[in-house]
């Protein structure tokens, strides 16, 4: 379910205590209360502004700790054996990523486990210490914990990681016997709490237990600081937080453009590179992400196909001119079309962690098919260059600030009509 705000006027100063500035264009929207399960929307770009109810923080401290004790059974039970040549080869997450370390692989082998374990870990290990930091009102400590949770959720990868083990087990079908191990459930476990984790946390909240809003004198809001979610006069630094607040992001464009061009650079060798090499009975069979989409065609798995192809060649490329776009929009000062802008950036921030799953998969066929020249995998350099993609997308969809997509629009609604979706 969700609502969209009233717009406030500036006919009604009284009402400013009951406006916020909406972080997605700067609009400011009245404050209305909702119940649980509700969301409400800007009016405007569509930017979610918050959710009904009001979810415990102890609620948000019950979940962190879970996804603390379930790391243990996850990551260092095997979540799948396999039988090779009489031979049981369990596997562990952190194997596969050592294994990468001692190919050679680091910095991919980095990017692997920074999403799949240290992000998770992080973002959990935050929340439990903006609880107790909130409570012994401790500033500094709160500032940087809750900075930990909304900078790093985004790399948060676990389900993508399941659905590589899934793709995995599909493609290894053929060579072997499949078992599932404990980890497998803990993973599962650990999914589900993670997930109840990201989508209850809310910065703003944490904020509101240590400082409410009320508590502050706003004459006027015109600037909204993103560290901590509150609508406030002109400044340089937030009431609040102490963060520094600007009206757009510094360097927002050129930083974007600079990670776009990187991304754009590193897109042909990983698509042109082979990404992985596999020795079977001392045959070496290279694969770049097209030929190994099409040898999962050739050998029926076309669901798989499917999936490898939208995630690691439509996704990265889509993103690429999705962003492009939009700066050249603002660039050239376009003034139609400014919701469908704002939604391209939606979609595309969305997506981006989807191109991991290759990445996956290479780290846990690392961790089951090592049997020397009788059958071996190993990633090419394709996929180094395919995690660079991957990592300067993100950051563009991070660094680009979509209140630079309304600089120059005429909103034709008036000031006090309620829009409801």
């Amino acid at each position: 379910m969700s609502h969209s705000p009233s717009i406030e006027s500036s006919k009604h100063p009284a009402d400013v205590t009951s406006i916020r500035l909406c972080q997605g264009c700067e609009l400011p929207v009245d404050n209305t209360p909702l119940v649980k399960g509700k969301n409400a929307y800007c009016p405007r770009c569509g930017t979610q502004l918050y959710r009904g109810g009001t979810p415990s923080l102890s609620g948000n401290l019950a979940i962190a700790i879970t996804c603390l004790l379930l790391f243990i059974p996850s990551h260092f039970f095997n979540f799948i054996s396999i039988r090779l040549f009489g031979v049981m080869i369990p596997a562990t997450l952190p194997h596969g990523v050592w294994s990468l370390f001692q190919e050679g692989f680091i910095l991919l082998s980095l990017l692997i486990i920074f999403c799949s374990s240290i992000a998770p870990l992080m973002v959990s290990g935050a929340v439990v210490v903006a609880h107790f930091a909130a409570k012994k009102r401790a500033f500094r400590l709160l500032k940087y914990s809750l900075s930990i949770i909304q900078h790093v959720k985004a790399w948060v990868m676990i389900d993508v990681f399941l659905v590589s083990l899934a793709i995995s087990c599909f493609k290894l079908q053929d060579y072997s016997d499949i078992f599932v191990g404990p980890g497998l459930y803990g993973l599962l476990l650990l999914q589900v709490a993670t997930v109840l984790l990201v989508t209850r946390v809310s910065v703003r909240r944490y904020w509101e237990d240590y400082m409410p809003e009320r508590s502050l004198t706003l004459e006027k809001k015109t600037l909204h600081c993103h560290s901590c979610h509150l609508s406030q006069p002109e400044g340089t630094h937030c009431l609040r937080c102490k963060s520094p607040i600007h009206h757009r992001k510094p360097n927002s464009i050129q930083k974007t453009w600079a990670y776009l061009i990187a991304a754009t650079i590193a897109i042909f060798p990983a698509n042109l590179i082979p990404i992985s090499i596999l020795i079977t009975n001392g045959q070496r069979l290279e694969d770049t992400i097209f030929s190994g989409v099409a040898n999962l065609v050739k050998t029926g798995m076309t669901g798989i196909a499917v999936i490898i192809f939208v995630a690691s060649i439509v996704v990265p490329v889509a993103k690429i001119l999705g962003l492009s776009y939009i700066l050249l929009a603002i660039k050239f000062k376009r003034s139609i079309f400014h919701r469908q802008r704002m939604a391209i950036y939606f979609i595309v921030k969305w997506i981006g962690r989807w191109s991991m799953m290759d990445l996956f998969v290479i780290s846990i066929m690392m961790t089951l098919v090592d049997r020397g020249q009788i059958l071996d995998f190993t990633p090419g350099y394709g996929a180094v260059a395919f995690g660079m993609v991957v990592v300067f997308t993100m950051l563009a969809a991070e660094s680009i600030d979509p209140r630079l997509i309304w600089d120059n629009y005429k909103d034709p609604i008036d000031s006090r009509e309620s829009i409801n979706e």
